[in-house]
């Protein structure tokens, strides 16, 4: 099978988040299929950009072909990253002929915004292939939840537009959120498109070393607390780190030091707000590489992932940091008020409700107040649970069985 994989913000092993599409297309090429990742050469989530001159170029890595497109940086969530996502969808357009002269069987839309639809669909067309639209958070939604904006603000109308017009003409809809069929077929889909395939771990991954500063750095930390609690990944609104902070500052958390380790538009105000409350227990550290993280996770004894208290969240989640967390073996302190709860399902730690200091603070106090037995209890049960349902070779036959 030959298929082309639309993700504004694909990264690699070697370029940084978003992981998926490698990760996917790895394992297709490994079961004998073609696969080509066509990404832009600008994201804010990847740590490193592709360096080329010209307006695109095509590469291989680890077997999966990729098509970097040039555009525009930007920064921060403004003017300028709408501009920078109009400029990708047109570029797809202009290289739509090359693209379906590819003869894909299939074409697959998954940048999270949902405007790659347009293009894919015509490259589809153009070339007789399925086209699958794959649904990462919820756009619009997320921006309006999340960002305050109006469903008439132009951003949001034309993004709703475009995700009515993936649900009304894509062959399959696949959501990485366990519950978002409903609002799916409120938007158009029918039949039996749905597809449920989550984010996952790769299980035969080689860990690198921590960056020597970062290991020496956490060490000397560990001297001074009980325990340490890990939160590692990105810090922006969405992550929900104010809550963490806040907690650091109860009575019940003083036993346990805080490592958040990662970069984003949030982590100066947040750097500038634990320095505000005096807290010697929160430790800042830059990102590291991704293959680093299962090392960096060894040397904690326990790890943190927020949501906001949103209806947003009634759909799902499926963070690549949380599975980390449980491959890690490390129990998790998990505060969401989504009905869709994988620590509580794993058993594998703590789950409070979104945005509860006092929870998140009686947690850490309670994991710390736990013998390393106990708690490795705990992180036996969710490295288990993921490496049951969250293993990519598995996901990624279930993707294409479901085609």
């Amino acid at each position: 099978m030959n298929i082309i994989l639309i993700n504004h913000y694909a990264g690699s092993p070697r370029h940084g988040m978003e992981f998926r599409p490698y990760y996917l297309a790895r394992e297709w090429v490994a079961q004998g299929h073609q696969v080509t990742i066509v990404a832009s050469s600008v994201s804010h989530i990847r740590q490193h950009a592709p360096q080329f001159d010209g307006p695109l170029l095509a590469e291989t890595l680890d077997g999966v072909d990729y098509l970097w497109l040039r555009t525009r940086p930007y920064q921060g969530n403004g003017a300028a990253r709408l501009l920078n996502m109009f400029q990708f969808t047109g570029l797809l357009y202009r290289y739509a002929t090359a693209l379906a002269a590819k003869r894909p069987d299939v074409v697959i839309a998954s940048s999270t915004y949902p405007y790659d639809i347009w293009p894919a669909r015509h490259i589809a067309r153009r070339s007789g292939a399925k086209l699958v639209y794959e649904l990462h958070d919820v756009w619009p939604l997320t921006p309006q939840l999340l960002g305050g904006f109006s469903k008439w603000h132009p951003m949001i109308f034309s993004m709703q537009r475009a995700e009515n017009y993936a649900y009304a003409h894509a062959d399959k809809a696949v959501s990485l959120l366990p519950g978002t069929e409903a609002h799916m077929r409120a938007h158009g889909l029918k039949g039996d498109k749905f597809v449920y395939i989550p984010n996952g771990i790769d299980p035969g991954a080689t860990p690198t070393p921590v960056p020597e500063e970062i290991r020496l750095q956490i060490e000397q930390f560990r001297e001074k607390f009980a325990t340490l609690c890990i939160y590692a990944g990105g810090h922006a609104v969405s992550n929900a780190l104010d809550p963490l902070i806040e907690a650091a500052n109860r009575p019940a958390a003083q036993k346990t030091g805080l490592i958040l380790v990662g970069s984003g538009v949030e982590k100066a105000r947040l750097q500038y707000k634990a320095e505000r409350l005096h807290l010697a227990n929160v430790l800042f550290l830059d990102p590291i590489p991704k293959t680093a993280v299962p090392n960096l996770l060894a040397l904690g004894d326990m790890a943190y992932i927020g949501w906001r208290d949103s209806p947003l969240y009634a759909h799902g989640m499926s963070p690549n940091k949380l599975f980390d967390y449980m491959m890690a073996g490390l129990p998790v302190i998990h505060s969401t008020s989504s009905p869709y709860d994988i620590v509580r399902d794993a058993g594998c730690g703590i789950s409070i409700a979104a945005e509860d200091v006092d929870g998140i603070a009686g947690a850490l106090g309670t994991l710390t107040a736990m013998t390393a037995a106990a708690r490795h209890e705990l992180g036996k049960r969710g490295r288990q649970f993921v490496q049951t349902h969250h293993a990519y070779p598995a996901l990624a036959a279930r993707f294409l069985h479901s085609l």
